[in-house]
């Protein structure tokens, strides 16, 4: 019997997202009736990018670090009252992924849990380096010269059905487009097809608002005495619930704080969308256009009128390589004289950067200025005047080719300790690996994804 209405939460917006927020979500979900999802949306490019460095340093490695923490709090509650698992944190390497989680289950004795991999995101499988370096870069990045680290697909939703056809209940994918999260198990649960365009529309458009996690439901969206948002400490998740035609419901986990209104949702639909009458998705373009939004009840809302335009003949796909090194460090200056003791930092700093006889390029922050709108030249913080006293933090920050050279270069604030100005203090410093990225659009048949069931590694 097909579903008439499947409920969807969201327990992450990006990788870095709070690690309890799944729980009231799936303590919510438990109590209704239905198909029940939880879908975790965890990958950036710039985080695919680390999860690829982290592989090339341990082949075990490569799916999201916070894997465990943000899934094993919900994951035997999930499985016990049938509530299935999307997810993205596969990233660079989904396979190790789902080995992960059953070993997870393994340990918490949760029995039969069934977990899918997707895969076919990985373009470096079925092309030539020099083959991908044979397309044009877009969205204005040019192609960099550095080491070819990773180059990865955005798949769209079919897979995930697919893998849901098969009895899963978690499924991991590395890259795919963030609203594919949730029309994979829309065109599971309903049999919608993907030529039903206006359908698959309104499920690329609930999985665009669930995607950001808590953006929906008050967060990135507070502004005090503009944009009030109750219990803002207890911001809830988004849950929505879709219908066979298509319309959308959102709500947020029962209990918690945030809020859902008709400015939230607009807010969250418009955000990252160049063109909302031709938002670009592997599964569809999206038009939301003529969408209508309005408030149903207390932390509801519903949103109507989705439409659905022929997808693009191309797919996206984000290729990284190495970029160098980058070498920061912080000092702080405060109290009486603190600017003036701060610009001398920097004097010397600069001064001591050259005596390394390196030209690589510079940049200083004053924090409590202009730090945040400024150029690398600083030209913003030069044409004002600020109060000789206060606090002020200073950032260094530079990037080359050399892992010595950037250690050297941000060892230098190190030493203001005791070489530089009266009073630093808080010093910060460091040096990382940098990946670069650029975009390109490749053909759809070049691409084969699949989807399989993993087999708990004992071993």
């Amino acid at each position: 019997m097909t579903a008439t209405t499947v409920h969807i939460g969201c327990g992450a917006g990006f990788a870095g997202d709070r690690w309890d927020a799944a729980v009231p979500v799936v303590a919510t979900l438990a109590r209704r009736a239905g198909p029940r999802y939880l879908m975790y949306e965890t990958l950036a490019e710039r985080t695919l990018a680390l999860a690829q460095q982290a592989r090339i340093e341990n082949p075990a490695a490569g799916y999201s670090p916070y894997l465990e923490r943000i899934l094993r709090p919900v994951l035997k509650t999930a499985k016990a009252s049938g509530i299935r698992v999307v997810s993205n944190f596969g990233a660079a390497n989904p396979m190790g992924g789902a080995r992960k989680i059953l070993q997870m289950a393994r340990e918490d004795g949760i029995a039969g849990l069934k977990v899918a991999v997707v895969e076919g995101d990985d373009l470096t499988a079925v092309m030539t380096e020099s083959d991908i370096r044979g397309h044009d870069a877009v969205e204005g990045l040019a192609m960099p010269d550095g080491k070819l680290v990773a180059a990865n697909v955005y798949l769209g939703a079919q897979p995930i059905a697919d893998a849901l056809a098969l009895g899963a209940d978690v499924v991991v994918v590395g890259r795919c487009a963030d609203p594919a999260l949730a029309l994979g198990p829309l065109l599971h649960e309903f049999g919608w097809s993907l030529d039903d365009l206006d359908r698959v529309a309104a499920g690329t458009m609930a999985g665009h608002l669930l995607e950001c996690g808590a953006q929906v439901t008050g967060g990135y969206f507070a502004d005090p005495g503009y944009k009030d948002v109750p219990d803002f400490g207890h911001v809830g998740f988004p849950i929505a619930e879709i219908s066979a035609d298509g319309t959308v419901v959102i709500g947020k986990a029962d209990g918690t704080g945030g809020l859902v209104s008709h400015r939230t949702v607009k807010e969250q639909l418009l955000y990252e969308m160049h063109d909302p009458s031709a938002y670009l998705t592997p599964d569809v373009t999206l038009d939301i256009s003529g969408v209508k939004v309005e408030e149903a009840g207390p932390d509801r809302v519903r949103i109507t009128g989705a439409r659905g335009k022929p997808r693009p003949p191309t797919l996206k796909a984000t290729v990284s390589f190495e970029g160098g090194w980058l070498g920061e460090g912080e000092i702080t200056y405060a109290g009486p004289n603190a600017r003036r003791r701060a610009e001398l930092a920097i004097e010397v700093l600069r001064s001591r950067v050259r005596d390394l006889g390196t030209n690589w390029p510079l940049r200083f922050d004053l924090i409590g200025t202009v730090a945040t709108f400024d150029g690398d030249g600083g030209d913003l913080r030069a044409g004002r005047d600020w109060p000789d006293d206060g606090e002020y933090r200073v950032r260094m920050a530079t990037q080359g080719g050399d892992k010595q050279m950037a250690q050297w270069i941000a060892d230098e604030v190190l030493s203001l300790y005791c070489s530089g100005p009266a009073g630093g203090a808080g010093v910060r410093h460091r040096i990382a690996p940098q990946v670069t990225t650029a975009s390109i659009l490749v053909d759809r048949d070049r691409v084969s994804a699949g989807a399989r069931l993993v087999e708990e590694d004992r071993t």
